[in-house]
């Protein structure tokens, strides 16, 4: 069966200003197009745009969408075993939220009561799922499944006050790597001070340290483009110096 952009549109839920947009970027082009104009889609391109929905409801780039159906070793059906999986994951996200308010309204009315622990499930929850989604593959792939499988239980297993550790841990870092990062030196005092709470920031996650894994997810910084983004909020060219300042400090 095919279809004009406004019968897909109208089938996918989408609008027909998208559909154009996304054969404007390369992402999805219509089979052909007739002398009047029309766009026209066939079955490979519902089925194509049925993936780009799937990846857009995970959270995934218009960029990194088109990398991933583009390549010659995408699979389809690897590709919707994955969104079946992390849609679970996503459902059981979700209801841990709902069952996180039902709780917290019968605390309210006097019902029951709620550990502090329980009241943050939810959110750290979310936490693992959107380190899975954006980074799980990469970092299964470095360290192992059995390392990072640990490291989410040990995530999952914090208590109130690590976590509020971590946050704060999280912002001197990133103060203290900016400030290094001005002065230019990955081997002066700040940067070695920055590089010591990177260390403590990742021995939160991490079952356990090494030097040579503390070198590794550095490089991984500057290797990935999302790291990379990560870290130029704080100062562009901050993932370089940070590989470079651990480089030295794990010397």
């Amino acid at each position: 069966m095919e279809y004009t952009v406004n019968k897909l549109a109208k089938l996918a839920g989408v609008s027909t200003r998208t559909l154009r947009y996304y054969d404007e970027i390369g992402l999805l082009s219509p089979v052909r197009v007739n002398t009047n104009g029309y766009r026209i889609y066939g079955q490979r391109e519902v089925d194509r745009l049925q993936q780009i929905l799937f990846y857009r409801e995970l959270g995934v780039s218009l960029d990194e969408i088109k990398k991933i159906i583009s390549a010659n070793d995408f699979d389809g059906m690897d590709a919707l075993q994955g969104h079946l999986s992390a849609l679970f994951a996503k459902r059981e996200q979700l209801d841990l939220l709902i069952a996180n308010v039902e709780k917290t309204i019968q605390v309210a009315k006097g019902e029951r009561t709620m550990s502090n622990k329980e009241k943050f499930a939810g959110f750290i929850q979310k936490i693992v799922d959107d380190n899975e989604q954006q980074y799980g593959s990469e970092i299964r792939e470095k360290y192992g499944d059995d390392d990072v499988d640990r490291s989410n239980v040990k995530l999952k297993g914090m208590t109130e006050e690590q976590y509020a550790q971590v946050e704060r841990l999280s912002l001197e870092l990133n103060e203290t790597l900016k400030a290094a990062f001005e002065l230019g030196d990955p081997g002066s005092a700040l940067a070695q001070k920055a590089c010591e709470l990177h260390k403590k920031w990742l021995c939160f996650f991490w079952d356990k340290y090494s030097k040579e894994a503390h070198i590794g997810i550095t490089q991984m910084y500057v290797d990935d483009h999302r790291f990379t983004a990560y870290y130029d909020k704080i100062a562009v060219g901050c993932a370089v110096f940070l590989r470079d300042a651990v480089a030295i400090y794990c010397r």
